[in-house]
């Protein structure tokens, strides 16, 4: 897998892919979400290729506190490869190059298998509770 920076024309696969894997949710508009990504630190948007097809994202982002990762996504053709886990450390890493602490990132309750993957790669749940205020309806 290559592993570049986002690009506009990546749009409409990108989409296509989140909504794939079962990311999107009616309540967070994906096309809305990836403006505001390119608004903020867009070099941080990562995408995978294999055989110029995008196929895996991850949405990384940094506020000088913590890290985060959101969208991180392999297609299901090309899950079980390792791809998820190489874009994991290259998220890692340009992370650890800004000089952050820590990541953090969510699971939707009951997503077992992402939190097997998650925990594999040395990932542990904190004793915290994620509360959270939409300030910008999308819809």
């Amino acid at each position: 897998m290559q592993i570049r920076t986002y690009r506009e024309s990546d749009e409409a696969e990108v989409v296509s892919l989140w909504k794939h894997c079962g990311l999107t949710r009616p309540w967070n508009d994906p096309h809305r979400d990836i403006a505001r990504k390119l608004a903020e630190q867009p070099e941080l948007f990562l995408v995978g290729e294999v055989d110029g097809r995008l196929m895996a994202t991850a949405m990384v982002g940094y506020d000088g506190h913590r890290g985060w990762i959101y969208y991180l996504a392999v297609h299901g053709d090309f899950q079980g490869r390792g791809h998820g886990r190489q874009l994991m450390a290259e998220a890692e890493r340009l992370l650890m190059e800004r000089g952050c602490p820590k990541l953090n990132l969510q699971i939707r309750a009951g997503n077992e298998a992402v939190l097997a993957f998650y925990r594999q790669l040395g990932y542990a749940a904190d004793a915290t509770v994620t509360l959270g205020k939409r300030l910008i309806p999308d819809h």
